[in-house]
């Protein structure tokens, strides 16, 4: 898994350092691009020690250079921001699940390093105004504790049920700027896909986007809080496809399998009925979604099947 995603991001990276034109962007795009590069070449060794076939992954066959730009300003630092995002929650994942030594270090390493991106692109978004700040909000002299069951009600305009607390708004403030990026993306793909198919599923990610980021922006609404918004990172009008379909579905499948995390995790931590029942309600829509995309993929032989073990009728013969 992580051999596809960073070789997938490396083609990003190429497609992106090709049109960039900050020179502060550039630098930081270079500099993940290099880090990338080297995490491939510690897996690759990896699989090598242990005699293992090294993976397909995405190669220069995925990304096509010279076409016009696919996405507008500021679009490349937001990708990266997102990906910067979805890399550390993976990473800080995958090293809880190993054992080895040097595999853990190589994740602690990874997670450190996409933190340390999430960081930089966060403070360049903010300060050329691309990203919407999480509302402020008073901060509280005294501690309470809940000693009322309607605090985990939801909204009902005829009695004096709760506002939304600052880990909801949170949450769902996350899940929104994460779609907007999406969205575009989306929208992107839809434009340039070759596979008829493969451009339809993109039609209805995005709006699969559109709708989460509407759902979830009426809670904020109902507060009388507007929801996160940017003016920055619009598709296009080119109909070039910088990519192949089977990168840009796999880059769909990685931020859907990352929306369905974060629905769950707004499901897990929200008090209030009415957020999470939404949430299980939009994670059947992503994870419809999800499948239709991998019966894609299996259906064009995109899938690279991950190792197995042994089938237990075959130990059974011996």
């Amino acid at each position: 898994m992580t051999y596809q995603e960073k070789t997938m991001i490396m083609r990003f990276l190429e497609y992106f350092l090709e049109h960039v034109d900050n020179e502060e962007t550039k630098n930081l795009l270079q500099q993940y691009y290099e880090r990338a590069g080297k995490s491939v070449e510690v897996v690759t060794s990896i699989f090598q020690e242990e005699g293992a076939v090294i993976p397909n992954g995405f190669t220069d066959e995925d990304v096509n250079k010279g076409v016009p730009k696919l996405f507008n300003f500021m679009y490349d630092l937001m990708y990266l921001h997102m990906m910067a995002k979805i890399d550390t929650s993976l990473y800080a994942l995958y090293s809880t699940m190993s054992y080895r030594q040097d595999i853990r270090q190589f994740y602690k390493g990874l997670t450190a390093e996409a933190q340390e991106t999430y960081d930089q692109t966060t403070q360049s978004l903010l300060e050329a105004g691309v990203l919407s700040r999480p509302p402020y909000v008073s901060m509280p002299k005294e501690v309470k504790y809940v000693n009322d069951r309607k605090y985990m009600t939801g909204i009902n305009w005829f009695s004096n049920e709760r506002s939304l607390n600052t880990i909801e708004i949170s949450l769902i403030h996350h899940a929104i700027e994460t779609n907007l990026t999406g969205m575009q993306l989306m929208i992107g793909f839809a434009q340039v896909a070759n596979n008829q198919q493969v451009r339809d599923h993109f039609i209805k990610g995005m709006e699969l986007s559109k709708k989460v980021e509407t759902s979830l922006g009426e809670f904020l609404r109902q507060d009388f809080i507007e929801p996160p918004a940017t003016y920055a990172g619009k598709a296009t009008d080119s109909t070039v496809a910088p990519f192949s379909d089977k990168l840009m579905l796999y880059n769909t499948s990685v931020l859907t399998t990352f929306g369905l995390g974060s629905n769950a995790l707004g499901g897990a931590f929200s008090l209030r009925t009415d957020l999470p029942a939404k949430m299980i309600l939009l994670s059947k829509d992503i994870l419809d979604f999800a499948k239709q995309g991998g019966k894609i993929m299996l259906k064009n032989g995109w899938m690279e099947e991950p190792p197995m073990i042994e089938n237990r009728n075959d130990l059974t013969k011996r």
